[in-house]
């Protein structure tokens, strides 16, 4: 008489909704604490190689740039294949780019790691695959907070990866720092069991992609959508890849620039959770809008007072309250709009946007360094894109289209 198969008890726990939002959690956190450790290795590998800055900084905009572009196939691939697939294919990407990143001694090299690889690796381990499938798992009053939570996790990443990954430089040096980073990601793959599953048909009238996609390119809110995450990416990949050099340029040590940018990982902890819990409560394009109206605020007290080490972590503790707060409201928004049969695809759609954003905030602000010897007019250009963001938020539609409210 044979053994009654364990297999299902396990699957039933992978697939409680806690569990998948918890594992989609510490996804985000490895995925996106490893890729905020990239401002970190900016000067001792520039001053190592003999780099410029904006050779650098042209590997990470290259990076954001190719996270955006492979972000819809990558979300397209876990709407049909299943998430579980994609993410493993991401993290051994991820893993190859640091491993490449770590032994590059020229620009081609550190482009390869840096940018192509390690940007494809973050289009499959991150937002729209993974909020693809808790979008889909929760259940619709508590949808804007469930991808709140587990946006979180990016931002807990932040906050608790940053200090591992400068720990490891001061002990080890930069190359075997993104080794160990390299063992990080590896824990991806195992998470990846309970993130899994495919976009399920719904009732009412079906489309194929090639559809969905021309539904959106005809719909207004969706290109208001994507141009406002073109400003939250040039925003977040200039602060955060130059932040620290900027710390130090201005005569504080790079200690206190890592704790400002981890600071702004622990604030989004928070205010992730509060972007997601009000999301489900106010309209999300009036919270877009005020979350691109407040970072005006911000930026301008950083530039209009005199820098100190209290200014700085104001200023991260300000920014971090708003810092990945944009992504549970404009996914969900996404989902609101078109539903989720194709939620994966478009979002990644609407994220090339933001990194079309990271890919200039990156590079530009190392471009702007060389040229002028300082950032002031990328901190500048920064507030006047968060204007036309807040701008472009309010005319968005926020209802579903004819073709769901119909059902």
């Amino acid at each position: 008489m044979s053994l009654p198969s364990s297999s299902p008890p396990a699957t039933a726990f992978l697939r409680r909704p806690a569990v998948v939002m918890a594992c989609g959690a510490l996804i985000l956190t490895l995925a996106m604490g490893v890729r905020h450790t990239g401002g970190l290795f900016l000067q001792p590998m520039t001053l190592d190689h003999g780099w410029s800055r904006e050779l650098f900084s042209f590997s990470i905009a290259l990076q954001n740039l190719l996270w955006g572009v492979f972000q819809p196939f990558a979300g397209a691939f876990a709407d049909r294949h299943g998430a579980g697939r994609t993410l493993v294919g991401g993290a051994l990407l991820y893993i190859l780019g640091l491993v490449i990143m770590a032994y590059a001694d020229s620009a081609l090299g550190l482009n390869l790691g840096a940018g192509l690889l390690i940007g494809m690796g973050l289009s499959g381990t991150t937002f729209s695959v993974v909020l693809g499938v808790i979008g889909r798992m929760a259940a619709p009053e508590k949808r804007s907070l469930a991808l709140g939570i587990a946006s979180a996790g990016g931002s807990f990443g932040q906050f608790a990866v940053l200090p591992v990954g400068q720990g490891l430089i001061t002990a080890f040096g930069w190359q075997d720092a993104l080794l160990w980073m390299a063992v990080g990601i590896a824990f991806i793959i195992p998470l990846a069991a309970a993130v899994t599953g495919t976009s399920e048909r719904g009732g009412g009238v079906e489309q194929s992609l090639r559809q969905a996609l021309a539904e959106a390119m005809r719909t207004p809110s969706f290109h208001f959508l994507f141009w406002s995450f073109f400003v939250c990416g040039f925003q977040t990949a200039f602060v955060m890849l130059h932040l620290p050099a900027y710390v130090v340029d201005m005569g504080l040590s790079a200690n206190i620039g890592m704790t400002a940018v981890a600071m702004i990982g622990l604030f989004n902890i928070f205010g992730s959770f509060l972007s997601g819990w009000l999301g489900g409560l106010y309209s999300k394009k009036w919270l877009l809008a005020w979350i691109y109206a407040l970072r005006i605020v911000a930026i301008l007290a950083l530039l209009l007072f005199p820098l100190s080490q209290l200014t700085l972590y104001v200023f991260a503790a300000v920014m971090g309250l708003l810092w990945l707060g944009t992504v549970p409201l404009t996914s969900g928004l996404v989902g609101c709009i078109f539903g989720l049969r194709y939620v994966g695809m478009l979002y990644g759609i609407v994220f090339l946007g933001h990194q079309i954003g990271g890919f200039l905030g990156a590079w530009l602000g190392g471009r702007i360094f060389d040229l002028s010897g300082s950032y002031a007019m990328a901190w500048w250009l920064s507030i006047a894109l968060s204007v036309m963001a807040a701008a472009l938020s309010l005319p968005v539609r926020e209802a579903p289209l004819a073709r769901l409210a119909a059902r």
